[in-house]
């Protein structure tokens, strides 16, 4: 059995698009995964009225009386509100009544309270959030999405580790090709902390590290590397690239439904649009903490929450978790005297 906890009360459609979600979640997930909703019962009670034909026996809530709001400080709100949905869900998974944790609320506490309550794997500086971008073939791994705006070299080395397991374990890349993100491919190209992140990332062994690449290399493609598999960078360059890439995907349906809504009819041109919707992906995994933790969008649709949720059990049965730790140990014995 795959227990996998949401917070039903974080995000701006909470509780409707958690409960939602996971209904829909539970028609797609197989039998062997449980979703438990951690939140006021009161209200996810009145909410599931909504849905009178979901599978209980598969769907259980915990209680947690308090809710961590979009503008709590982070630390703060972890430390004070001791029986909100964050810190109670992710008590579930530190305590093994849980496998994995998704929340879309406030993602500065989510970060911060699965830093605390989890901790880091041995070896892992910082934790990061892993965000997938659409390309026209398969997605591209982009971390940090923004949970560390500023970052040593050694740290964004750490990201190349954490973004190369996961995408072996989960986008099935046999020697995932890493890229750092930069203002130029030359070696001498970026600030201080890039050009000492480059050298360190080629003599790193065990990374198929590609070497500097630029903005358009994203999801377009390296022009001699084709595309690429893990994208480095500091959270501040990673979540202003990820807000940047959201307004072009909504510009891009914008601009079809107002000067040519007839094509929208057609089955190609609605791929397209799923492929370009951010719900598809859910949520981002928070890597390098000890568990399964992803963070998702805070207007979170339905459809977003259940693809999130889908993405917490694929890790779980991928062992993303005991990979990371494995791997980050494996390094400091290689790197040992």
């Amino acid at each position: 059995m795959i227990r996998v906890a949401l917070d039903a009360m974080g995000g701006d459609h909470a509780p409707a698009a958690e409960v939602a979600g996971a209904v829909q979640a539970l028609a797609d997930l197989p039998g062997h995964c449980q979703l438990l909703l951690v939140g006021r019962p009161d209200v996810i009670e009145a909410e599931l009225a909504r849905h009178p034909a979901v599978d209980r026996g598969r769907l259980g809530i915990v209680p947690a009386s308090e809710v961590v709001t979009m503008t709590d400080k982070p630390l703060e709100a972890v430390r004070r509100k001791r029986d909100s949905s964050i810190v109670v869900g992710l008590g579930l998974l530190k305590g093994g009544k849980a496998d994995a944790f998704v929340s879309a609320g406030n993602t500065g506490a989510v970060l911060a309270a699965s830093t605390v309550i989890l901790g880091l794997h041995d070896g892992v500086r910082r934790a990061s959030v892993a965000t997938l971008f659409p390309t026209d073939a398969d997605p591209v791994l982009v971390l940090d999405g923004g949970a560390n705006v500023d970052c040593s070299a050694e740290e964004l080395v750490g990201f190349a580790v954490l973004g190369t397991v996961y995408a072996r374990d989960i986008l099935g890349r046999a020697s995932p090709k890493v890229g750092l993100l930069n203002v130029g491919e030359e070696d001498e190209k970026g600030n201080a902390v890039s050009k000492e992140a480059h050298q360190l990332l080629r003599a790193q062994a065990g990374l198929n590290y590609v070497g500097n690449v630029e903005g358009r290399d994203i999801i377009g493609g390296h022009s001699t590397l084709g595309l690429l598999d893990v994208i480095v960078c500091d959270g501040f360059v990673g979540n202003i690239v990820l807000k940047f890439y959201e307004s072009v995907a909504k510009l891009i349906v914008r601009l079809v439904r107002d000067k040519a809504p007839e094509i929208l009819r057609r089955d190609d041109v609605r791929e397209v649009l799923r492929i370009l919707d951010y719900s598809e992906y859910g949520g981002a995994p928070l890597l390098g903490v000890r568990g399964v933790s992803f963070i998702c969008h805070g207007s979170s649709s339905a459809n977003a929450i259940r693809n999130a949720l889908r993405g917490a059990m694929q890790a779980v049965e991928a062992g993303l978790d005991r990979h990371i730790g494995a791997e980050f140990a494996g390094r400091a014995a290689a790197a040992a005297p």
